[in-house]
């Protein structure tokens, strides 16, 4: 956590190693004689006795981390319980919760202690919980970031049924004293919900605004003094943020083509599972039919869809309505298939729903514009200060990403330039902004009202939200970063050409089952060998691929190899 370790002398570190090394014999000794008296036949002899107390005190006083030696105290413990009275019993435990406590100042993170512990209050008729509570504050004085310690007092506050507000309280004491402390404002995070729910019918994980705007006022204090600590700016996040969007049905979309229905979801599903159940009505008749996943994995997807039997697409009739009704998530879209047209669908539009601003949003835009204000007075004391550029960057995205598009790139130009940013994370910052942009895009698609979609010379690293896009006929991702086409790529079940060039692809997972695909541009990237393009297989309707400048390109008779691979591609650029 930042704390400098104090140098030793050769002298005192030779010291301390024959120290060791003596209480090393001393240790090694008392463990054999210990597992030496709690085998199967010792045990049957009774010797599972208040003798192996004493010998795995002298262990875990030195050791607490010796899961197996608790677990015999347990055992031992649980057998003295029948024999004892009533006054003994009473008198051995507060041995043991002497011992436990001279173990925790020994090593205050012992994992093993603390869970022994909490099994022993546990058993316990009358807890003094109190004095439990005054247990964490010591511990939690002398280090504050103990997260060991503030699970145990979340333990025993939940036992002790203490009122949030003074925990709330007990946490302003610490963050008062030092503003470095996560787990203070985590469990800041855990209360005020608690202690302002919202009604059912609101949003829930919010706070009401006068909470709201003392906790920034708060945290605005942490970051101000240590614009470098992280706590602060996770916290301030959190404050700024709002709960999981509610469950939706996004997009419906029936071919008679393919004679398919695809669905879209607001969050992964696996349809078949006891929790998300699927029922299709089609002209208000419930319909039996088998869900998968477009990439035949029939994982956890955002996207299902079925085969639908040719009685329920025939042009006889004037139109067909179809309706998916989702139980779990108490969602459900419909619509009509007329006669003569080849698809419909009926979707959530982007620009309507916000799907894209759920990382951070409060009910008044005025506190988060007051907010934007603040770190940019903040960034410029400290220009180079990454937890302020990025959150600079997320409340413009929460504010308006639009509007905000171009300024949010020189921000992202600035952090990544900062010497403030680890350069292992300097991927995590390309994906985000990949993120964003891939966003921005869909939202000026739907204004457009177009299913186009342009992502080229973005410099993006990598692909999201492709649930989205399931609507989309022709897609540009050429002269960017990308690595490979990943298998939720075989969502967008309308699309017709891909333009992909100029990028560094190894992988063509996601190409799949893409049933209208016709055109294919894959130049100048790092497809190493033919076996590479085996997925294309599954689409019926390629007939132009482009595979100009890429590696596989050099093999001997690649043009045979590939005419065998993909006999229903007539034409195949190498």
């Amino acid at each position: 956590h930042g704390r400098l370790k104090v140098k030793t002398s050769e002298e005192q570190a030779e010291a301390k190693r024959l120290e060791r090394e003596q209480k090393l014999k001393l240790y090694q000794s008392a463990t054999q004689t210990v597992f030496r008296k709690v085998g199967p036949s010792e045990r049957q002899a009774g010797e599972l006795d208040e003798s192996v107390l004493e010998l795995t005190s002298q262990i875990l006083g030195a050791n607490p981390d010796f899961a197996t030696l608790w677990n015999c105290r347990r055992e031992v413990l649980q057998r003295l319980e029948a024999q004892k009275s009533p006054e003994e019993l009473a008198a051995l435990v507060k041995a043991e919760l002497g011992f436990l406590e001279s173990c925790l100042r020994v090593n205050p993170k012992s994992y093993g202690t603390w869970h022994h512990r909490c099994w022993l209050l546990g058993r316990l008729p009358e807890p003094n919980w109190t004095r439990e509570l005054e247990l964490c504050a010591r511990f939690l004085e002398v280090d504050e970031r103990n997260f060991h310690c503030w699970d145990y007092r979340r333990f025993v506050a939940a036992q002790a049924a203490v009122p949030p507000a003074e925990e709330l309280a007990f946490t302003d004491s610490l963050i008062t004293r030092n503003f470095s402390n996560y787990s203070s404002w985590h469990y800041r995070s855990c209360l005020l919900p608690q202690l302002h729910p919202q009604p059912d019918s609101g949003p829930q994980g919010r706070l009401p605004e006068d909470v709201l705007l003392k906790e920034l006022e708060l945290v605005q204090n942490a970051f101000f003094t240590d614009p470098n600590d992280q706590s602060a700016w996770f916290y301030h996040r959190w404050l700024l943020g709002r709960a999981d969007p509610q469950d939706a049905l996004r997009c419906l979309h029936v071919s008679r083509d393919e004679a398919c229905l695809t669905v879209s979801f607001s969050r992964p599903l696996l349809v078949g599972s006891r929790t998300d159940t699927l029922l299709l009505m089609v002209d208000e008749s419930p319909l039996a039919v088998e869900w998968r996943t477009p990439d035949g994995r029939n994982q956890p997807s955002h996207v299902w869809l079925c085969d639908l039997p040719a009685a329920s697409l025939n042009d006889q009739l004037p139109q067909h309505t179809f309706r998916v009704i989702w139980t779990a998530g108490n969602a459900q879209k419909e619509c009509v298939l007329l006669k003569g047209r080849q698809e419909c669908w009926c979707r959530d539009s982007a620009t309507d729903e916000q799907l894209f601003r759920c990382d951070l949003s409060v009910e008044k835009s005025t506190v988060l514009q007051s907010e934007l204000e603040s770190c940019k007075e903040l960034q410029e004391l400290e220009p180079e200060n990454k937890w302020c550029l990025l959150t600079i960057i997320l409340l413009m995205r929460a504010l308006d990403p639009l509007l905000y598009e171009k300024e949010t790139l020189q921000y992202f130009q600035t952090l990544k330039a900062s010497r403030a940013v680890d350069p292992m994370r300097a991927a995590y910052l390309d994906d985000l902004r990949s993120k964003f942009l891939l966003e921005n895009s869909v939202l000026k698609m739907e204004y457009a009202e177009v299913r186009v979609l342009h992502l080229g010379h973005k410099d993006l690293t990598m692909l999201c939200h492709l649930e989205q896009l399931l609507l989309v006929t022709h897609l540009d991702l050429s002269h960017n970063r990308l690595q490979a086409l990943p298998p939720a790529l075989a969502a967008l079940r309308c699309l017709e050409v891909l333009q992909a060039n100029d990028n560094a692809i190894e992988s063509l997972d996601g190409v799949t089952n893409l049933p209208r695909l016709q055109e294919l541009f894959l130049c100048n990237n790092r497809l190493p060998q033919p076996a590479v393009l085996q997925p294309l297989a599954s689409c019926p309707k390629l007939v132009l691929l482009n595979l100009q400048g890429n590696p596989l390109c050099q093999a001997a008779g690649i043009s045979e190899q590939l005419a065998e691979l993909l006999p229903s591609v007539s034409s195949i650029l190498t």
